[in-house]
């Protein structure tokens, strides 16, 4: 051999022994014919009694495939695998063994492979972390809207509270969000409206909200939103220079939350509740949990107030919560057993001579005989029962019982009971889908006529979307007398009503108390019954107490009257009674 071949075999031979990585020759059956210092050092602790004589034998618990793959290679030389990892601690090797090798297998010719080994444990060690912080991360973002999650912004919430705060910077506030009505959107509109509608308010409270991953308080205030529920968002304020600042981010989110959102070529109304947790330095110390509760606490209340507006948590809404939630675990047992009934208040005729038809019709109500509170009227349960999902089994129920007294009248008294039964929906049942089914149902257990049937909705609810106009329509279909209850307090006015399909409109109690003082209240009323009458459509005045309103409404034309004038809401019983009873007025 020369002198520069030997220098550049020597050359190799000293590349081979310094490189970082473990180098190993081998024949094509894994006898190891050379190895670099860095080969021994990582194959010593995995060899049995310190054999290294074949490769394929020493890496066999780990790798056993090893002579099947590389005799399966049927190039003339190429990579037969690359970065191929063997986890070697599950085999129990000696001390000083590597957790993770790489191997590397290169065919070098028919008879000769190269082997390229490495220790990536601590590689794969600093995988895992990253891993495990990256699905950590992962566990705390909302996928539909990529907002914080709950877990998200109690964390941020629970670092919030914990800083140090100073003078200029010491408020920060808590904003829980929820979207009034969301379950009639998905019930009208379908799940994926719903995630829609959820995915744009999230953009407008980013687009809304000063982005900011500045530290708290440093260079100005924080702002971070979250998504804590179905359709409940948080937003996290901190370091502002006073609580007011709160109140005026609340009422400029609640203004841009509310613009209409757009549905394919559909345009949604949406209005928002909301609740404020103000937080200063008195914050330090205080659980994000309960902190979270507060603020749904006050949402609860601004929702409570009619929604479309914020309310401030105080500490004796602690208290009004826990008896709502003790009534809604009431009221849940009292559907069951039995506990809530009908009282029926009579609705009359206005003759032209002053005399009253008093067999015109009942509006049946519904009344709680709570076994230990008493009598609790509607006013009290009503709108729990619709937040907590009750309202439609109650609904069905006030029905069926009302079905079946008046049917139970009408054999007993004959010409003198009621010909009309009044029963009130609400908006949850109506955005129910199968209600028309299930009415139809009680009406043929009962056997009530459909013509005798009268069901009442406000007129805000009269003039929902296209859902709710079908199901009016099928209720009609049916042979079902409909009415607007409440006219004049909601959305539609006398230029719409042709639009509605109602057969009776019901004013309002607050015209009906004025009519007698108040030459403009009486006006309404006069322009209501005419109105009405153009189309076809009968009016009752609601909520007379004086001779003197009676004789108003009568002068304009209402065609029944209805109120403490004539009865207040009987048992079943007692309207019989006062059925039988002669009466004029």
């Amino acid at each position: 051999m020369s002198s520069d071949a030997e220098a550049a075999y020597e050359a190799l031979i000293q590349f081979l022994y310094r490189a970082p990585v473990a180098l190993i020759q081998l024949q094509s059956d894994g006898a190891i014919e050379m190895l670099n210092p860095m080969a021994a050092q990582l194959l010593m602790p995995l060899a049995p009694q310190g054999d290294l004589l074949n490769l394929f034998t020493v890496l066999a618990p780990y790798a056993d495939d090893l002579p099947r793959l590389c005799g399966s290679f049927a190039a003339s030389h190429g990579v037969i695998c690359e970065g191929r990892r063997l986890l070697v601690t599950a085999a129990q090797p000696q001390a000083g063994a590597p957790a993770v090798l790489s191997l590397g297998l290169l065919k070098v010719d028919d008879g000769r492979l190269m082997a390229v080994l490495a220790d990536v444990t601590q590689e794969v060690a600093r995988e895992q972390r990253q891993l495990a912080s990256r699905l950590a991360s992962a566990a705390r973002v909302d996928v539909l809207t990529q907002l914080p999650n709950r877990a998200g912004a109690l964390g941020m919430l629970q670092r919030m509270v914990q800083r140090p705060r100073r003078a200029e910077d010491a408020a920060g506030a808590l904003l829980f969000i929820n979207l009034d009505r969301f379950k009639q959107i998905n019930d009208s509109h379908g799940n994926e409206a719903g995630d829609r509608v959820m995915v744009l308010v999230a953009e407008r409270l980013r687009s809304t909200l000063r982005a900011s991953d500045r530290a708290p308080g440093r260079h100005g205030a924080s702002e971070l939103a979250a998504r804590v529920g179905g359709d409940e968002f948080a937003v996290l304020l901190d370091g502002l220079p006073g609580p007011d600042i709160a109140e005026r981010i609340a009422a400029r989110l609640l203004d841009r939350l509310s613009k209409p959102y757009q549905l394919g070529a559909q345009e949604l109304a949406c209005s928002f509740s909301m609740g404020i947790v103000l937080l200063g330095a008195d914050a330090d110390g205080a659980e994000a949990d309960d902190l979270l509760r507060d603020a749904a606490t006050a949402m609860a209340v601004a929702k409570a107030g009619g929604g479309d507006r914020y309310a401030v948590f105080a500490p004796a809404m602690r208290e009004q919560a826990a008896l709502r939630g003790g009534l809604e675990a009431d009221l849940r047992h009292a559907v069951e057993r039995g506990e809530l009934f009908n009282v029926y208040q009579p609705v009359v005729g206005l003759q032209a001579d002053g005399q009253v038809d008093r067999a015109a019709g009942v509006e049946a109500l519904v009344r709680w005989r709570h076994p230990v509170r008493g009598l609790v009227g509607p006013v009290e349960f009503i709108g729990v029962a619709e937040e907590c999902g009750l309202i439609s089994a109650i609904g069905e129920q006030v029905l069926a019982a009302a079905c079946a007294d008046f049917v139970g009248w009408q054999r007993q008294l004959g010409a003198r009971a009621p010909r009309l039964l009044a029963v009130n929906l609400s908006r949850a049942q109506l955005a129910q889908p199968g209600l028309c089914g299930r009415v139809g149902a009680i009406l043929r257990a009962t056997g009530m006529p459909a013509e005798r049937l009268q069901l009442e909705i406000t007129e805000s609810l009269a003039a929902q979307g296209q859902n709710i106009q079908q199901q009016l329509l099928e209720f009609k279909a049916m042979g079902i007398k409909l009415a607007l209850d409440d006219f004049g307090t909601g959305y539609s006015s006398l230029s719409s009503l042709h639009l509605l399909p109602v057969d009776t409109v019901k004013i309002d109690r607050s015209f009906v108390s004025a009519a007698d003082t108040s030459r403009h209240h009486e006006v309404l009323i006069e322009a209501t019954v005419k109105v009405a009458r153009s189309l076809g459509m009968s009016t009752v005045a609601e909520g007379i107490e004086t001779v003197q309103q009676a004789a108003v409404v009568r002068r304009q034309g209402c065609d029944k009257g209805q109120g403490y004038l004539y009865s207040r809401p009987l048992a079943a019983e007692a309207l019989m009674a006062w059925l039988m009873a002669e009466h004029s007025l």
